[in-house]
């Protein structure tokens, strides 16, 4: 009886120990984070000012779509609209032909982006492993192509677009921009380093570069291939220089200059019916960016591993 007494006396010990040692840790990381705080306060406010300023915007853009003209015009603001109304989104789509505007967008978004991504998997592909006279000079001349303005080869490509007769079509409006170089040299990098033995033992068992590529570099590299992508299509989607200047008609148009054709002809703006315009111009970005945005850590951390070889 007496040993079965020590033993609860001992159990009872051990628990009130390990429940204090429980109380310990968590009081210890309260304190740490505590301290960490007091430390950081600063950084934590410049996060929230950064966070503030990307929201606002987005926050008065989305209320002001959906606001009627008498409390857009209110002073001071009203942060909530009253009561939703869907009349400029409805005034929008009457003032211009948005349907024709959303498939262009989306031809030009899909095909173009798409052509970016082959374009620049196979680039990168050649650069990282193929051997060929003369590869680290072109690897320079595309580097040197990052720091050239998109806006000064605007002419040129107008005029080669033109020769071609391909101006006001889908043609003219996707081929000047199927060449990334900021995708080629993104998985190149990526490419880079990822391990040698899985290309070499594939070279052992007789891979070819095509299979070696899509059956070993490219499963490993979705998050870098996903970043170029989104990129890509975000690229594709907002550009407006261009399809402004390579399409006459209204229904060649795309959606950013579509915008245009909500502003009045007597100089006032209805910022109710053009917010909704931006709206929609933005919403699918929005939920692209949603969806992809835990690739762009990982394929940027990829390109910067493979930066140091």
């Amino acid at each position: 009886m007496a040993t079965i007494m020590s033993a609860l006396q001992e159990h009872a010990v051990t628990d009130d120990t390990a429940s204090t040692r429980g109380v310990t840790t968590g009081d210890r990381k309260r304190h740490r984070r505590k301290a960490n705080f007091a430390r950081n306060w600063w950084g934590y406010l410049l996060l929230i000012a950064a966070g503030l300023a990307f929201v606002l915007p987005l926050y008065i853009l989305v209320t002001t779509a959906f606001k009627t003209n008498g409390e857009i015009y209110t002073w001071p603001m009203k942060w909530l609209p009253s009561e939703l109304t869907w009349d400029n989104l409805v005034a929008a789509w009457e003032l211009a032909p948005f349907d024709a505007f959303i498939t262009n967008s989306v031809i030009v978004t899909v095909i173009g982006a798409t052509a970016k991504i082959v374009l620049a998997v196979f680039t990168a592909y050649a650069f990282a492993y193929l051997p060929f006279p003369g590869k680290n000079v072109l690897f320079l001349v595309m580097l040197g192509a990052l720091m050239v303005p998109g806006h000064v080869t605007l002419l040129v490509n107008y005029i080669t677009i033109g020769n071609m007769g391909l101006i006001n079509t889908y043609a003219g409006l996707i081929l000047p921009g199927v060449a990334s170089a900021f995708g080629t040299f993104l998985l190149r990098q990526h490419f880079l380093s990822l391990p040698k033995e899985v290309f070499e033992a594939a070279e052992v068992d007789g891979a070819g570069h095509l299979r070696k590529l899509f059956s070993f570099a490219l499963p490993m590299s979705i998050p870098a291939v996903a970043t170029v992508g989104l990129i890509a299509v975000i690229d594709e989607w907002n550009s407006f220089v261009w399809p402004l200047i390579i399409t006459n008609s209204v229904n060649m148009r795309t959606l950013p200059i579509g915008l245009m054709y909500l502003k009045a002809n007597d100089g006032l703006t209805s910022w109710g019916v053009l917010m909704s315009g931006t709206l929609v111009v933005v919403l699918p970005m929005l939920i692209v960016f949603l969806f992809a945005q835990r690739f762009i850590v990982t394929g940027l951390t990829g390109a910067a591993a493979g930066s140091g070889r």
